[in-house]
């Protein structure tokens, strides 16, 4: 036994050291909880940007969360101001998270925020994913390890530029459904949604120890407003299922008062800062901290037109102005990333205009992840507001430039179908959403090929039924194109006897904001008509191209070399070889019409010799030393090589009005 003496000295030295300890933390992460402060409060709490060095004891007492108070955010009772910056995990590869993190904090950042997009987590209904590329709880783990608070808005509906802004096409199978309302069909699919959702984010929530200090309610409601009970379901449906932190909502200046809630923070997104925009928040909320959570830092381009940019200097001055009036910010894009694969989205205004495959969104970092002068303007005025050294910008990644890529067989699109699709059989022509397959959730994305008999010419008619773009031909012959603004076309007469009339349709993405999204079933929407005469009796082929079927078309008969000319629709492939440890590289393909390009089994997306995009984004991680498989879907002319270099163009530049 130890003589009491000794035990009460190492009871004294326990509570000393306990003591120093306690100390030091509140030194270093509440300052203004001492009674000598060495400099103004609210500086010391932006100190308090890394909480990631916070050990368990640290942690105690996190219970008040983020509150708002006289016009102030408090965290855990104390001013804070959130400077974010928006970056999506499904637009980004997985091994660039943690980098991309790091340059949010070595910009003077301390908040993410992110979407979350239902169309990819639940692909088919009932069936979720959060796993690889989609492992949220990863992503919002990563985040707290690097010191970032995070905002999230998991919708249902997400709008940015994501087709059918995140909700699954399979909701569309329902011909009453109406989206973005209490329609019992809608509200039942959320509720299934939010319950598996809910699970991965509830205990990442700041009060349970996690870096989630907000969460938003829907997304620029008020530009849609067509049900004034739906905000209070989705915030009830966010309530009862464990959210517990502070509710945001988001609108534009005209959406604001349409898109309020009792019970969230209502925040407002714009670009150029009219007079008195920020003051206009105190008309539809009183004494409430104002916070803008899209600040625009660029925009995104549309197949046809240009590449847009916003000037860096106009873009910090702005931000400089929104920082002097006390406000909050988060900077929409941070980091836009790519729209891989098929997930582009839409635009149905005056007309129907699809975005290009990347998100570059001249943001703060480019696309591949590269600084921008946007960023170290930024990072100046951000340390200066802070009055702090902020971390060092981590080293960019090299790009490769891996020289031509030769494109040395081809098999013909008609001679695929016998061998790997089957048809199905209507009557009717069915749009893509309602077709028979994968469990009957239809067919969300990619081309659909309509195919059938006619025994003369004439006059073809969509009446507006082609969504939104198909080749016609009869039997291998390329007649014409019809889409929106061509919807007749002229059928040669031919021999006499039966002929096969093809169309093949391709969604080019779902609109994703506006008034329009009941509207966005794709393929045939409905009759064509031959000589005023509906066509009958289809065989259609769903041209996905998951990656079984990508991967079964390595093993399929009839790959041939490539003629000097030929012309689509086809598939191509080639060999890129690499020697050393594979690096991010773009494609051009120059001399190339219109499709889609697959590496090692991953779509890149699609590209179009309109423009403005000339280069898709090919990461590193998705390469391999030695072989890499490149093939490419083209629809009409296609080249012989392509090219990989380390250089991006995305065309010809204009800036923001």
């Amino acid at each position: 036994m130890w003589p009491c003496g000794g035990r009460r000295q190492r009871r004294l030295g326990a509570v000393a050291l306990l003591l120093v300890v306690l100390w030091l933390l509140l030194r270093r992460y509440y300052p203004c909880l001492l009674p000598v402060v060495s400099e103004p409060c609210e500086n010391a709490v932006l100190l308090r940007f890394n909480w990631s060095e916070l050990t368990p004891l640290g942690l105690w007492g996190r219970s008040l969360g983020l509150q708002t108070e006289n016009s102030q955010f408090l965290l855990e009772g104390m001013p804070f101001r959130i400077f974010g910056g928006s970056m999506h995990y499904f637009r980004v590869p997985r091994e660039y998270w943690e980098d991309r993190m790091l340059k949010m904090r070595a910009c003077g950042l301390n908040t993410l925020t992110t979407y979350v997009p239902w169309n990819l987590h639940e692909k088919e209904r009932g069936k979720f994913d959060f796993s690889k590329n989609l492992d949220l709880r990863a992503f919002l783990s990563l985040a707290a390890k690097n010191g970032l608070w995070v905002i999230l808005r998991p919708g249902p509906y997400i709008c940015s530029e994501w087709d059918l802004g995140g909700l699954p096409s399979w909701l569309l199978q329902d011909p009453e459904m109406q989206l973005r309302t209490t329609y019992k069909g809608f509200t039942e699919a959320v509720d299934a949604y939010f319950d598996r959702l809910m699970h991965v984010v509830v205990p990442l929530q700041y009060k349970k120890g996690g870096p989630i200090i907000a969460v938003q309610v829907e997304n620029e409601y008020g530009s849609y407003a067509k049900d004034p009970n739906y905000m209070t379901y989705v915030k009830m449906a966010l309530l009862n299922r464990g959210i517990v932190e502070l509710l945001m909502t988001s609108d534009n200046k005209n959406g604001l008062s349409f898109g309020l809630v009792e019970g969230a923070l209502a925040t407002v997104n714009f670009q150029k800062l009219e007079p008195g925009l920020l003051k206009y928040l105190d008309t539809v909320q009183k004494d409430q901290p104002k916070m803008v959570m899209e600040y625009w830092t660029g925009w995104f381009d549309n197949w046809g037109g240009p590449h847009y940019v916003f000037d860096a200097d106009e873009m910090v001055n702005t931000v400089a102005s929104i920082l002097k009036t006390g406000a909050s910010i988060n900077l929409y894009m941070f980091h836009g990333g790519t729209n891989f694969g098929f997930m582009n989205g839409a635009l149905e205004a005056d007309e129907y205009k699809s975005d290009v495959t990347s998100y570059d969104y001249d943001a703060v970092l480019t696309e591949a992840g590269d600084y921008t002068s946007k960023f170290f303007k930024l990072r100046q005025l951000f340390s200066m507001v802070i009055g702090q050294p902020l971390p060092l910008p981590p080293m960019i990644e090299s790009k490769a430039s891996y020289g031509a890529i030769l494109l040395h067989q081809y098999i013909s699109l008609w001679d695929v179908l016998p061998a790997l699709l089957q048809p199905i059989k209507s009557e009717l022509p069915v749009n893509m959403e309602n077709l028979h397959l994968n469990d009957s959730i239809g067919q969300p994305y990619g081309y659909v090929l309509y195919e059938t008999v006619i025994f003369g010419g004439g006059h073809l008619h969509t009446r507006d039924h082609v969504r939104d773009r198909a080749q016609v031909f009869v039997n291998t012959v390329y007649v014409g194109e019809l889409d929106y603004n061509t919807v007749e076309l002229s059928i040669p007469e031919g021999q006499q006897g039966f002929r096969q009339l093809r169309l093949l349709v391709e969604n080019r993405g779902r609109v994703n904001y506006g008034l329009a999204l009941n509207e966005q079933r794709k393929g045939l929407i409905g009759d064509i008509f031959l000589n005023k005469t509906p066509l009958r009796n289809f065989k259609i082929y769903s041209l996905e191209m998951k990656p079984a079927f990508m991967k079964s078309l390595q093993h399929v008969s009839g790959w041939s070399t490539v003629p000097d000319y030929f012309v689509g629709p086809a598939f191509f492939r080639g060999r890129l070889w690499i020697e050393q440890q594979p690096q991010d590289t773009f494609l051009k393909l120059q001399g190339w019409e219109k499709g889609v390009v697959f590496v090692n089994g991953q779509n890149l997306g699609r590209y179009w010799k309109i423009g403005p995009q000339e280069t898709l984004y090919l990461p590193g991680p998705w390469l391999r030393r030695g072989g890499n498989e490149v093939v490419i879907f083209e629809e009409r002319t296609a080249g012989r090589i392509i090219q990989s270099v380390d250089i991006p163009y995305l065309g010809r530049t204009q800036y923001v009005d």
